[in-house]
């Protein structure tokens, strides 16, 4: 078993430090709004100087997800468990 990503349109809010915080999941066309960010953390790779900002949510469908931000790629993805 593995993790996929898929990429997601997000909106999000950029607060005073240019840091992305998830509000609205575009999901297929569906509207997912952010109610709950149950963690955050930062993943780095210095050898190619990747990083990541990883969230886990609740949506106001009530589903649990985990998203992350890739700073180098400017683009939101959806981590899943294959």
């Amino acid at each position: 078993m593995g993790k996929s990503k898929e990429k997601i349109e997000v909106i999000a809010y950029s607060g005073y430090r240019g840091e992305e915080i998830p509000r609205i999941i575009l999901d297929h066309g569906k509207r997912i709004e952010v109610i709950e960010i149950l963690s955050q953390w930062i993943e780095e790779q210095p050898e190619n100087r990747e990083r990541k900002r990883l969230f886990k949510i609740r949506g106001n469908d009530a589903a649990l997800r985990m998203i992350y931000y890739d700073e180098k790629r400017r683009e939101w993805f959806y981590v899943s468990n294959d």
